[in-house]
């Protein structure tokens, strides 16, 4: 649960498990779906379409704000500012903004975002807004190789490619976007896909990918448009290859280029050719890297996971900036995200969400959850907490499938702020989970341990090396990053361990 960028805005009560759905919710009333025909803007050709250009930007705009409220923007005026000066050099070059492309397309905004998220990870929605982490940022070597994954996301926007696939498999938009943003979060195994469809909720949310040759055609843009904005974009292959290396280290999921992309290693390859069959076309030079420039605005990056935003430890959450705590059930897997903490047992079963509620106090908060359509509520009472004020609600709910769900839930009042601590898992299950749920509900406390309140982030340092020396040399015995390891910081300086650093050399190290 990362900390607000202020106080916490009121959440928006949907459902009970509104936090796992919120862009798919969204988007599912906005536009029909229909297919209909349109114009390209990158090949000026007719073809058919899931939306017209016009609800392509109302679903960007609408998903734009749920996203920053859902993932969080990275709090860096200067590297968003640097970000975006980058990707509109980049645009500018790009079909969207030539003189003989339609006004309609031509005078669309385009939007560029910094996420605070350790996962590598960028991603385009329609109408022209584009994402990249700060996991991803800290990867990449240069300017180079970021004009080429923005000119690559770009490319998606603007050969519509969302819109293409939605006419060819006839998704709703919802599915189409909430899908492809949401997938790396969905929780819950089985039970998950059940409680999604309390109230009508969509069933699943399904990582709807781009096919391989959407992704072909967005590769050979962000070239095209690097090397037009004067970069040297055969440098994009490094990044490729530090991608392929992430992949066999740690399976790590990185939603954006796996699946139906092309593999890194061949992307590696093709990318560098790319570049030169169009430095042969333009009537400029294409040579910019400016590593300096981009280490400059890197440096001090966060790297790996934020501490400050809660962490793990010997089955214990802490939370340092809204300063609590709460157990964990032993083997059970944590998921920290932007507005909430999952805790998933091992075979998917149950699990527990811990949220702000929206609600000014607890009692609020229970009345609003006992009001939901299909929730049947069987015991509700108010408790306290470690002498907090809590209230404590029992509920049932039928699936789509006939099967009933149990709910324990708990709010509680704290920090001037009511959270809502919810445990989950089918009905015959519950006597087997419910010792669980109620541990961990009623463990939540202040935190007052100076050490884990105290608790810093590593961040980025860029460093030239003193001495011709392997990489792991400048490394060993330094503390690392929350969720790295060593060849995880060989991998985000695209070297290996092994390799012979020169004197001089730049190094992205941990500070």
């Amino acid at each position: 649960m990362y900390r607000p960028i202020s106080q916490p805005r009121p959440a928006r009560r949907r459902s009970a498990l509104w936090g796992l759905v919120p862009v798919l919710l969204l988007l599912l009333s906005v536009g029909t779906g229909c297919v209909s025909t349109g114009v390209n803007p990158v090949s000026g050709n007719t073809r058919a379409y899931g939306y017209s250009w016009e609800e392509e930007v109302e679903l960007g705009q609408k998903a734009d704000r749920q996203i920053q409220d859902q993932y969080g923007v990275y709090e860096d005026e200067e590297l968003q500012q640097y970000v975006d000066e980058v990707a509109q050099k980049v645009l500018a070059e790009s079909h969207i903004r030539r003189p003989d492309t339609p006004q309609r397309f031509r005078e669309t905004e385009f939007h560029f975002r910094v996420l605070d998220s350790p996962i590598i990870n960028a991603f385009a929605l329609p109408g022209g807004y584009v994402y990249v982490t700060r996991g991803l940022l800290a990867h990449l070597n240069n300017e180079a190789q970021l004009a080429v994954v923005l000119g690559h996301e770009i490319g998606h926007v603007e050969a519509r490619h969302a819109s293409q696939q939605a006419a060819r498999r006839q998704f709703t938009q919802g599915l189409l976007v909430g899908g492809a943003v949401l997938g790396q979060a969905t929780l819950g195994g089985n039970v998950g896909r059940q409680v999604l469809n309390l109230g009508g909720t969509a069933a699943q949310l399904l990582s709807l990918s781009y096919s391989r040759d959407n992704e072909r055609e967005s590769d050979q843009l962000g070239v095209e448009y690097a090397v037009r904005a004067g970069y040297e974009a055969a440098e994009g292959a490094a990044f490729f290859g530090s991608l392929e290396r992430k992949q066999e280290q740690s399976a790590q999921s990185i939603p954006t280029w796996q699946s139906t992309h092309p593999d890194p290693g061949a992307r590696q390859q093709t990318i560098p050719k790319l570049a030169q069959e169009w430095k042969g076309k333009v009537q400029r030079p294409a040579t910019s890297i400016n590593q300096e420039t981009y280490y400059g605005a890197l440096e001090r990056i966060v790297l790996g996971n934020n501490p400050r935003q809660g962490f793990t430890e010997n089955d214990v959450f802490y939370h340092p900036d809204l300063e609590f705590r709460f157990s964990i059930p032993r083997r059970w897997t944590v998921q920290n995200q932007p507005r909430q903490v999952a805790l998933i047992h091992p075979d998917q079963s149950a699990y527990m969400i811990f949220r702000f509620s929206g609600a000014d106090t607890p009692e609020a908060a229970a009345r609003e959850l006992a009001g939901q359509d299909g929730l049947r509520v069987l015991e509700r009472r108010a408790t306290t907490v470690n002498g907090y004020d809590a209230r404590r609600m029992l509920a049932e709910a039928q699936t789509q499938q006939g099967q009933t769900v149990r709910l324990l839930t708990y709010f509680i009042a704290y920090g001037g702020n009511v959270y809502e601590f919810q445990g989950l898992t089918l009905a015959g299950r519950y006597d087997t989970y419910r010792p669980n749920f109620e541990r961990s509900m009623t463990s939540f406390a202040r935190l007052t341990d100076p050490d884990k309140l105290n608790v810093q982030p590593k961040r980025l340092a860029i460093r030239a090396a003193d001495r011709q020396a392997a990489f792991r040399t400048f490394i060993e015995g330094q503390p690392l990053p929350d969720g790295m390891t060593e060849t995880d910081l060989a991998i985000l300086n695209q070297i290996d361990l092994n390799d012979t650093v020169a004197p001089s050399r730049p190094l992205k190290l941990a500070d």
